[in-house]
C-alpha cells in the first residue's frame, strides 16, 4: 500500500477535494489545499460531487459519475476512484483483489484516517447506497486523466517551506538558544564523566581497599549531580521562557490574522476546524520547543555515550547496535497503527464531546419531545466505540511494550554475557563492565525519541499546512482600500445594477442586477419574502461581500475603495444573529470602548427599553450574562444589541429583524425612541411588520433577489402589489 499516496483532509469538510488531490498525486501533479479547495467551492456544508467534478475536469481529468454495483466495479476496475462513503464523506478507491475465499479486499484511502485495507462486508456497509430490484449500488466518481492534465503545470515546486516562517519566531530568542544548546553540552560531558566515576569505584577504590579515595569518588560524583541539576534547572526555565513566548507570538499573530480575513472564509470552515488550528499551534511550539530539544538533547547523549561504548568494546557496541535497530524496528511496526487509532480516538471524543453538549443544550427539547431513552442510546452508542478502540489501544501497546522488553532484556543479557566473559579474559576489568551497564541504560531512551520525533515530524508537517492555509489568505483589508473620509457632503448610497450569488458557479443568484438609491439622512425600509436577498444586501452594504457584477457608491465613492475599518466604524448593525458575550451587559452594549461612557450607555438603555429590566437586576449594568446570550429572553437579547447599536452613535444603521422577537408595547416604544435618534442619520431596515416600515421614507420590495416595488407606505398600498399582498399575508393589514 506504500505506493498509494494518503493524504490528510485540513478541515472536517474537505474530504472531497482531499481527494481529488490524492488521485491527482497518484498520476504524477501536486495541488494545494487551497488551490483544490477554491476548484472545488468548499462551503461549511463541505462539498458536493458537482463541485468535484468542476474542480477534476478543470484541472484535465474526464470524469464519469454514476451509482454502480459492487460486481460491475470490480469488473471495470475504474481505479483509482472516488466513492461516497456513509453518506456524508468522500474516500478514495485505489484497489480491489480477490482473495483465495472470493470474497474482496479493498485499498481505501481515507482523508480521515489514513490508508485502510478492509474487507468486502465492512466496504458493503460503509459504499452501498441504495437497494432496489435485487440490486445493490454505491455512488462513484471515476477519473481518467487527458493529456491536458499532463500538460497543466501543477504546484510541485511552487510551495513554500513550511517550517521557513518558524524561523521569525525563533530568531529573537538566538541568544537563549545557545544557552540551551552550551548546556546540552555541559549535561552531556558531566554525564559522560559518571561511567569513568563508577570505574574507578570498584577498580581503584574497592580493588585497592582504598576508602578515602571511594569518599572522594563519591563526593565527586555529589557535585557532578548538583552541577547537572543546576545545569538542568537552568535549561528548563529557559525552555519554559521561550515556549511561553514563541507559543503567545503564535496564538497572537494567528489571532490577529483570523480577524483579518473577509466573511466569506468563515462560512466555509466549523468553529471546531478554527479550534484545530489553536490546537495546531501548540503542537507546534511543543516541537519546536520540547520535543526538538530533547531529542538534541539525546543525539548529543548517544554520541557521547555510543563513543565510550565503542571505546570500552567494539563488540559490545555492535550488538548494542543491532539490538537497538531491531527495537526500533519493532516500535515502528506499531507506530502507524498507534497513529490511526489516535485519529478514530480523536474523532469518537469529539463526536462525544458534540453530543454530550447537544443534549445538555437541548435539554428542554429533548423533554418535550420525550426523545430521552433514543438520545441515551446514540450516546452509549458512543461510549461502546470509545471503549471498543481503548481496548484496542490497549492490547495494541501491550503487544508493543512486550516485544520491547524482549528485545532490550535479550540484548541486555547478550551484553551482560560478553561483558562477564571478558571480565572473567582478563579483557575488561569489573569496573569497566558496571560502566558499560550503566552507558546502556542511558542509552536506551533515545532509541524510542528517534522514532517518536520522526512520526511527531510528520504530524507538525500537517499542522504546519494548516496553518499556512490562514497564513496566506488574502486579508479584506487590502491595499486598493485606502479611502478613510467622504468627499464634499454627498453620503448617499447608491446600489448600481449588483448581482451577487455565493461562491460556486452553480450557486443561484441571491441578488440579480439590483439597483437602488439609499437617500442620506432617510429611512429606507427593505421588505420581501423569506430568501428574497435581503439580509444578504445588508451583509453587501457592510463590506462582507463583494457583488459579483456591479458595484456599490457610498458618497461617490466604490465601497471597496474605503477601508472598511474605517466603514464600520461609521456604521451601526443588528443582525439576525448578533451574537451577545460572556460579559456584563455593560460590556457587550459598549463593545469596543476601553473606557465605557455612562452617560451614552444610560441613553442607549432607554432608547432599546431595556432600562427598567436591568434596574431589576442586582449588579444592573454589571450582571454578567452567559455565551450568546443565555440567560436572557430573546426580546431582551435584541433589546442589548439595539443598545449596542445605539451607543455607537454610527452616522448609518442598519437593522435586519431588529424586533421580530419583541412585543408590541416594546416594538411601539422602541420606534419611537428611535424617532429622535435617527434625525440625520441613513436608516436601513429590514422588516416584516407594519408598524416597523410605514412610516419609511421609502419601501423596497424584493422578490427572489430582483426590486419589484419602491415607493412610500400609502404610495404602494394603492398599487395593490407586490407590497400590499405582502402587508395583507404577512403583516395582516386585511384585504
Amino acid at each position: 500500500m506504500n505506493k498509494f499516496p494518503h493524504i490528510k483532509q485540513p478541515d472536517s469538510m474537505e474530504c472531497g477535494a482531499t481527494c481529488l488531490r490524492m488521485i491527482a498525486k497518484f498520476h504524477g501533479k501536486e495541488y494545494s489545499a487551497e488551490t483544490m479547495q477554491k476548484l472545488c467551492v468548499v462551503s461549511r456544508e463541505g462539498v458536493s460531487l458537482l463541485g468535484m467534478v468542476d474542480a477534476a475536469e478543470y484541472i484535465g481529468f474526464r470524469t464519469i459519475c454514476g451509482r454502480m454495483t459492487l460486481g460491475k466495479m470490480v469488473d471495470q476496475r475504474p481505479f483509482p476512484c472516488i466513492l461516497h462513503w456513509n453518506q456524508d464523506h468522500f474516500v478514495v478507491l485505489y484497489d480491489a483483489k480477490k482473495k483465495r475465499d472470493g470474497e474482496y479486499v479493498f485499498y481505501i484511502a481515507d482523508p480521515g484516517k489514513n490508508l485502510l485495507r478492509i474487507n468486502e462486508d465492512e466496504f458493503r456497509n460503509a459504499w452501498i447506497s441504495t437497494r432496489s430490484r435485487g440490486e445493490e449500488k454505491g455512488i462513484l466518481m471515476a477519473l481518467q486523466p487527458t493529456p491536458a492534465f499532463y500538460e497543466r503545470k501543477d504546484e510541485r515546486h511552487t510551495g513554500k517551506d513550511p517550517f521557513r516562517f518558524l524561523w521569525g519566531y525563533m530568531k529573537p530568542y538566538k541568544r537563549f538558544f545557545i544557552q540551551l544548546l552550551l548546556g546540552l553540552a555541559l549535561g552531556s560531558v558531566l554525564q559522560l564523566i559518571f561511567p569513568f566515576l563508577t570505574q574507578a569505584i570498584v577498580d581503584k577504590g574497592i580493588a585497592g581497599k582504598n576508602l578515602n579515595l571511594i569518599y572522594l569518588i563519591l563526593v565527586g560524583q555529589l557535585m557532578l549531580v548538583l552541577s547537572r541539576a543546576s545545569v538542568d534547572f537552568i535549561r528548563r526555565w529557559i525552555l519554559l521562557h521561550i515556549s511561553a513566548r514563541v507559543n503567545i507570538s503564535l496564538l497572537s499573530d494567528f489571532l490577529i490574522k483570523l480577524m483579518r480575513l473577509p466573511m466569506s472564509f468563515f462560512d466555509t470552515k466549523m468553529t471546531g476546524d478554527l479550534l484545530q488550528r489553536i490546537h495546531d499551534h501548540e503542537r507546534v511550539e511543543r516541537f519546536l520547543t520540547a520535543q526538538t530539544l530533547t531529542v538534541l538533547f539525546s543525539a548529543f547523549s548517544f554520541i557521547v555515550f555510543g563513543g565510550v561504548l565503542l571505546y570500552y568494546n567494539r563488540l559490545i557496541f555492535g550488538i548494542f547496535v543491532l539490538g537497538s535497530a531491531l527495537y526500533a524496528i519493532w516500535v515502528t511496526l506499531f507506530l502507524k497503527k498507534r497513529r490511526l487509532l489516535d485519529y478514530t480516538y480523536f474523532e469518537q471524543r469529539a463526536r462525544n464531546q458534540s453530543k454530550t453538549m447537544q443534549m445538555l443544550n437541548g435539554m428542554q427539547e429533548i423533554k418535550l419531545q420525550h426523545c430521552e431513552r433514543r438520545r441515551r442510546w446514540e450516546w452509549e452508542d458512543i461510549q461502546a466505540d470509545l471503549f471498543r478502540t481503548n481496548i484496542e489501544s490497549m492490547r495494541l501497546q501491550q503487544s508493543q511494550e512486550a516485544g520491547s522488553i524482549l528485545i532490550n532484556e535479550v540484548k541486555n543479557i547478550v551484553i551482560t554475557v560478553i561483558a562477564a566473559t571478558a571480565v572473567i579474559g582478563g579483557s575488561l576489568s569489573l569496573g569497566m563492565m558496571l560502566a558499560i551497564q550503566y552507558i546502556i541504560g542511558q542509552l536506551n531512551a533515545p532509541v524510542e525519541q528517534f522514532v517518536q520525533f520522526l512520526y511527531s515530524w510528520q504530524d507538525v508537517k500537517i499542522s504546519l499546512e494548516r496553518m499556512s492555509e490562514i497564513r496566506d489568505r488574502e486579508e479584506e483589508e487590502t491595499e486598493e482600500r485606502m479611502i478613510t473620509g467622504f468627499n464634499g457632503n454627498n453620503r448617499d448610497v447608491e446600489i448600481r445594477n449588483v448581482t451577487f450569488q455565493y461562491e460556486g458557479i452553480h450557486s443561484p443568484k441571491v441578488l440579480d442586477q439590483v439597483s437602488l438609491r439609499i437617500p442620506s439622512g432617510k429611512i429606507t425600509a427593505i421588505v420581501g419574502t423569506s430568501g428574497s436577498g435581503k439580509t444578504t444586501l445588508i451583509k453587501l452594504l457592510l463590506g462582507y461581500y463583494n457583488p459579483v457584477v456591479g458595484d456599490i457608491r457610498v458618497g461617490g465613492n466604490d465601497l471597496r475603495s474605503f477601508s472598511l475599518s474605517w466603514w464600520r466604524d461609521q456604521c451601526g448593525a443588528v443582525m439576525q444573529d448578533g451574537y451577545l458575550f460572556s460579559e456584563s451587559i455593560a460590556r457587550n452594549i459598549a463593545v469596543d470602548d476601553g473606557e465605557i461612557d455612562k452617560v451614552r450607555l444610560l441613553l442607549a438603555a432607554r432608547i432599546a427599553n431595556i432600562e427598567e429590566f436591568i434596574d431589576r437586576l442586582p449588579l444592573k449594568y454589571n450582571t454578567v450574562i452567559g455565551s450568546d446570550g443565555q440567560g436572557v429572553s430573546q426580546g431582551q437579547r435584541q433589546r442589548i444589541l439595539i443598545a449596542r447599536a445605539v451607543y455607537k452613535n454610527p452616522s448609518y444603521l442598519f437593522f435586519d429583524e431588529a424586533t421580530n422577537s419583541l412585543d408590541a408595547n416594546n416594538e411601539r416604544a422602541i420606534v419611537e425612541n428611535l424617532t429622535d435618534f435617527y434625525r440625520g442619520k441613513t436608516v436601513i431596515i429590514v422588516a416584516h411588520r407594519l408598524s416597523t416600515v410605514r412610516n419609511a421614507d421609502q419601501i423596497v420590495v424584493l422578490d427572489k433577489g430582483r426590486i419589484v416595488e419602491v415607493g412610500t407606505h400609502d404610495v404602494l398600498i394603492d398599487r395593490k402589489g407586490a407590497y400590499y399582498n405582502l402587508v395583507k399575508n404577512q403583516l395582516e393589514l386585511g384585504s
